[in-house]
């Protein structure tokens, strides 16, 4: 029973070193590949430039205000269609202390040739009428006593614009209502009720109150590499594609090229500007979207062409793999064979001379499938 059991166990341990060997003399086999075949296609190829960029309204006014204060009422949000002559928001007027001085002693100074004309001149208008004065010292009297209560009435407004900005004469010419320039869109408030603001002037740029741009006449900004920016003219046709608008294609026309680039990096870009076509669409478009804008610089159009990785370059030359004649256990024998190229996408080239529609060439390796017991753990 031991001699049995000692020569099976000699049996197995022979089995297991046999199919050691066989598993390892079977796994280091150079094992022949096997490719895809490809037929070549009939197709229209272009050559597209990509340019990253984005979509701005064409021109963007920015409201400021003529008078300094502080917000006191806002009567538009970001996002309101207005028209020119639109209050937009309030300014309350904080006065300075020198000025409120002045215009009140300007006041009171007023005021007091103004009761000195008037006495005056109810003095000599008695005496006209009673026939003691002539009318030339009457109509003096009635001058002098129009010129004080016309510099009593400025002295009085003025005070009045010091204190509040405004006056009941020039009520319709206040400064301290901020009213929209031009038609459009309120892209920005960037104040609140309570900011100070500073009007604009020689010095000062002045607080926007406001942005405003017409969202119907926008434009796709962008720029192109030194490399690429021969190919392009303006008045070319741009499709513009919103990364926030999906599937939306735009139409848009190239029409400006900045004559002078600017260096990034290392690169030496130029800007360039398209108009988009005004469309419906446009509604949706909010300024500062990001989108990528394809000009087609050449095209060609139903012509053979082939994957690119079926052809290879060496120097001056291409080469596409030919299959001939399937030799024994199906597999393929190809040649080596010159072809003329013409433009490629990335993705296909154009076949110009070599190969006809009914050539097989040779694709990618077929990968086998991979053992389980192999994969990475």
């Amino acid at each position: 029973m031991k001699k049995i059991i000692k020569i099976t166990l000699l049996v197995l341990f022979g089995i297991i070193i046999i199919s050691t060997f066989f598993f390892l003399w079977n796994k280091s086999r150079v094992k022949e590949p096997k490719y895809n075949i490809i037929s070549p296609e009939v197709k229209t190829i272009q050559k597209k430039i990509v340019i990253t960029g984005k979509v701005e309204p064409r021109n963007e006014v920015a409201i400021k205000p003529q008078i300094s204060g502080i917000i006191d009422e806002i009567y538009k949000k970001e996002g309101d269609l207005v028209k020119v002559g639109d209050v937009i928001a309030k300014v309350k007027v904080i006065p300075d202390i020198n000025q409120l001085n002045s215009g009140e002693s300007r006041v009171n100074n007023a005021k007091i040739s103004f009761d000195q004309e008037k006495a005056n001149f109810e003095r000599v208008e008695t005496l006209y009428q009673s026939k003691v004065v002539s009318k030339e010292m009457y109509e003096q009297a009635l001058t002098a006593y129009r010129r004080a209560e016309e510099e009593l009435q400025n002295a009085e407004e003025s005070l009045e614009i010091i204190k509040k900005g405004i006056s009941q004469r020039t009520a319709q010419y206040s400064n301290t209502l901020i009213k929209a320039t031009v038609n459009g869109m309120i892209l920005n408030i960037p104040v609140k009720v309570g900011n100070s603001v500073i009007q604009s002037n020689n010095f000062n740029d002045g607080t926007t109150i406001a942005t405003i741009a017409n969202m119907k006449d926008l434009i796709f900004v962008g720029k192109v590499d030194e490399t690429e920016i021969g190919k392009i003219k303006v008045n070319d046709p741009v499709i513009l594609s919103i990364g926030a608008m999906q599937d939306a294609k735009l139409s848009a026309k190239l029409e400006y090229i900045a004559p002078k680039g600017t260096t990034e990096s290392g690169t030496t870009l130029f800007e360039i500007k398209a108009a988009i076509d005004p469309t419906e669409e446009n509604t949706l478009i909010r300024s500062g979207y990001s989108a990528n804008g394809e000009i087609i610089v050449q095209k060609a159009d139903s012509v053979l062409a082939v994957p690119e990785y079926c052809v290879e370059y060496q120097n001056d030359s291409t080469f596409v793999y030919v299959e001939t004649e399937k030799q024994e256990k199906g597999k393929s024998n190809f040649e080596k064979k010159p072809v003329k190229i013409g433009i490629s996408d990335g993705f296909f080239v154009q076949i110009i001379e070599g190969i006809n529609k009914e050539t097989k060439i040779k694709g990618n390796i077929i990968k086998e499938d991979i053992i389980k017991g192999d994969l990475p753990k």
